[in-house]
């Protein structure tokens, strides 16, 4: 639950952040479909090198957790796949909603902004 809070949070925070930069590219031409992706894709790199990270360190404190675990090894690969899979699709859904609120940007309200 914290990685869905925090990752959401994150995504709404740099939406908004990026609000002028994705009004611009809208005035530019760029579709809702673009900026969807976008966003999406900027939470995915996120999500996949957060994921890889925690891969690596579970894997190198598997050892010195293993008298926590109980019925699974440190290494367990159905384990530690599921939850990497789990948290990519988790981090999708996390990016899918600011990236919604990001195509519905108003190009000209943003350019004003500053």
């Amino acid at each position: 639950m914290l990685a869905i809070v925090g990752l959401y949070g994150l995504m709404v925070f740099t939406v908004n952040e990026r609000e002028h930069e994705i009004g611009i590219r809208m005035t530019l031409g760029a579709g809702s479909g673009e900026i969807l992706r976008m966003v999406i894709a900027q939470g995915l790199k996120l999500a996949i090198s957060g994921v890889l990270i925690g891969v690596a360190a579970s894997l190198a404190l598997g050892r010195i957790l293993s008298g926590f675990l109980y019925g699974v090894s440190p290494t367990d690969p159905l384990t530690i796949v599921g939850v990497a899979v789990l948290l990519t699709l988790v981090a999708l859904l996390a990016s899918y909603l600011p990236a919604r609120h990001a195509m519905r940007v108003d190009p000209m309200v943003a350019l004003r902004y500053e």
